[in-house]
This record gives C-alpha cells, structure tokens and sequence, in this order.
C-alpha cells in the first residue's frame, strides 16, 4: 500500500496551491481519506475530510479556503487550497480509513510567507 501527498510549496499570502493524495494497493473508492496538518510545535490538526460517498468536512479555519474532492477512477483525492494564510504553515499528510484498515502516507510540505 502506498499513499503519496505532493504539492506542497512555498506561497505567498493570499495564494494558492493544491495538494493531491494519491493511493495504490487499496480499493481507494471505499476508503475516507483525511487530510491533516501539523505545524512545529503544535498539535496535529484534521484539516478536511472526504467520506467514500464523497462527502466533505472542513475544519472551521479552512472553511471558505479549502475544497476538497476525490476522482475515484485515478485514485486520487485533491485539497484545493485558497487565500492561504501564514497560518496555514504546516506539514500536510493524508490519510486513507476503511473499518480497521488505515494508512497514512508521507507529508508535503506547505509554507505561506507574509
């Protein structure tokens, strides 16, 4: 099983950038995929999910910014990233759930300057 996030990079405040998250060696299309973030020092934080109905939660600081979306055919899900803030600094991993089953891949970085 392997799930990959790439897109992070360095931004500017007030730009964009999209992550994507993408699996292989799992039945994607029933999995719920999560992506997190962690910032130096702070706890992780659930950024936004997408259930395998592909319905969407977004943490409430994301709300407005960030859309989320999931192309079952190509095993990827895409965090569309928005007005990004310094805030937003953070490294960002997905993560894949399915009843016991989870994984979680690598993270990307993502660095918004002011």
């Amino acid at each position: 099983v392997q799930l990959q996030a790439s897109g992070g990079g360095l931004v500017q405040a007030g730009g964009s950038l999209r992550l994507s998250c993408a699996a292989s060696g799992i039945s994607f299309s029933l999995y719920d995929i999560t992506w997190y973030r962690q910032a130096p020092g702070k706890q992780r934080e659930l950024v936004a999910l997408i259930n395998s109905r592909g319905s969407t939660n977004l943490a409430d600081s994301v709300k407005g910014r960030f859309t989320l979306s999931r192309d079952n055919a190509e095993n990827t899900v895409t965090l569309q990233m928005n007005s990004l803030k310094p805030e937003d600094t953070a490294v960002y991993y997905c993560n894949a759930r399915w009843g016991d089953f989870e994984y979680r891949g690598q993270g990307t970085q993502v660095t918004v300057s002011s």
